[in-house]
């Protein structure tokens, strides 16, 4: 399929929508540009196949190398190393013992078991809200999109950071949505001064902790704005639920917001060690997610293996020594990196980027951190915009000094190869 896109310049931005083509052509012309960065080795970060659980140290192949590699694992969410948790297994393994592998149905007719209501409740108390204050959902990504899809309509809208999780941008397709730059207070005051008298429910949608730089979000003072102008404040805070705060309830807590925030999302897949979202609001506003939501009327529920959930919940305040871990690796490893000169932006969790800004050399930094043994993420668009492409870490509670030096080498080993220190 002849294009006029440059490869050598390409990113995946170039191929959403193709002028001409329809979509099997576009596929085509998608399937040329990946096999081209293939070629280059700059796809053999994409699709990486693991042979065991998330951990410290994973076990991958590659597209281009089939032999299982040990490598120190800086791609993963599992924060606390929850999967791996014996008491967090045993209670999965006693969940679909008792109750089989599946819901068997949506919430709405039939897929409600007796777990969910525990997880519910156990979800709101860990927030400090009543029972009847948390809805589960099947991932992290629908508890935004299904939710803000129930919630505003056409004569809402929707007030974006704008880095906020795609769930959340594809939750507001079916409302009215303005953005602000990144923790912007000023243009986010002139969006709800403009927004007061034109739309009845006036959303302001933030994270906690945000996704590609580990920042928090300038939240006492984005909550008094949307306040003074009449506003909700939802916070999405799946990177800091379970990992910061004095008591782990996330970049909330921190801000000494629980109380304040009208909506919370959150996910189950990172601090807690399974898969699946929660809302967090007022009984009323679930009480109508529960029946407007469409991802609770037509899609089968979370499985009974989320009774570890109950467990991975208790840890939180039972066993503080992992977040205390998890900071001292954080702490540790931000030191490393930036002693070489790499540039880590402002991130204050267990995400740490390093910064690069071009696509292409980012995908060389990401095959030769492979090859020194080390996988971590390569994020370009769409992850981020164009010019902010980046090495993405997750660190977790129970990397060893050891695997972080041997990062830490590898990323000294880059820098010498490619200059990427600013």
């Amino acid at each position: 399929m002849k294009t006029n896109i440059n490869f050598q310049k390409a990113s995946f931005k170039d191929f959403e929508n193709i002028p001409g083509l329809n979509a099997f052509e576009r596929a085509e012309a998608f399937k040329e540009f990946t096999d081209y960065m293939e070629e280059n080795r700059q796809m053999n970060f994409r699709f990486m196949t693991s042979k065991n659980g998330c951990g410290p140290e994973m076990w991958v192949t590659s597209p281009f190398n089939k032999t299982p590699q040990k490598c120190i694992s800086l791609v993963s969410n599992d924060y606390l190393n929850f999967t791996q948790h014996p008491a967090v297994k045993l209670a999965a393994i006693q969940g679909i013992e008792k109750y089989g592998t599946g819901a068997g149905a949506s919430p709405l007719i039939g897929g409600h078991h007796d777990y969910h209501e525990m997880l519910q409740t156990k979800i709101a108390g860990f927030f400090g809200r009543s029972s009847e204050s948390a809805l589960v959902f099947t991932t992290g990504y629908t508890s935004n999109s299904a939710a803000l899809q129930a919630i505003l309509k056409q004569e809402d809208v929707a007030i974006l950071d704008m880095a906020v999780h795609a769930s959340v941008y594809e939750g507001c397709k079916e409302t009215n949505v303005k953005m602000f730059l990144h923790n912007d207070l000023d243009v986010l005051e002139r969006i709800l001064k403009d927004a007061q008298s034109k739309y009845r429910t006036r959303l302001v949608i933030i994270d906690g902790v945000y996704s590609q730089d580990g920042d928090l979000a300038r939240m006492i003072e984005i909550n008094e704005m949307t306040k003074k102008y009449g506003g909700f404040l939802m916070v999405d805070d799946a990177h800091g639920i379970g990992v910061i705060g004095n008591n782990g309830r996330g970049a909330i807590e921190i801000f000494n917001l629980l109380d304040k925030v009208d909506i919370i999302s959150g996910t189950l897949s990172k601090a807690f060690g399974h898969v699946g979202g929660f809302i967090v609001s007022t009984p009323e506003i679930i009480n109508f997610l529960k029946f407007q939501s469409r991802q609770q009327v037509f899609s089968s529920t979370s499985t009974p293996a989320a009774a570890g959930l109950l467990k991975a919940i208790d840890l939180i305040d039972e066993e503080p020594k992992w977040r205390k871990m998890l900071a001292e690796n954080v702490t540790y490893f931000k030191k490393g990196l930036t002693d070489m000169g790499l540039n880590i932006g402002n991130t204050e969790s267990a995400i740490i980027p390093v910064k690069i800004g071009d696509a292409h050399k980012t995908g060389d930094a990401g095959r030769l951190l492979l090859e020194a043994g080390v996988y971590a993420n390569t994020i370009v668009y769409p992850g981020v915009a164009r010019k902010n492409a980046r090495i993405r870490t997750s660190l977790m509670a129970t990397h060893t000094r050891e695997h972080l030096d041997k990062a830490l080498n590898a990323f000294e080993y880059v820098n010498q190869k490619l200059h990427i220190s600013q």
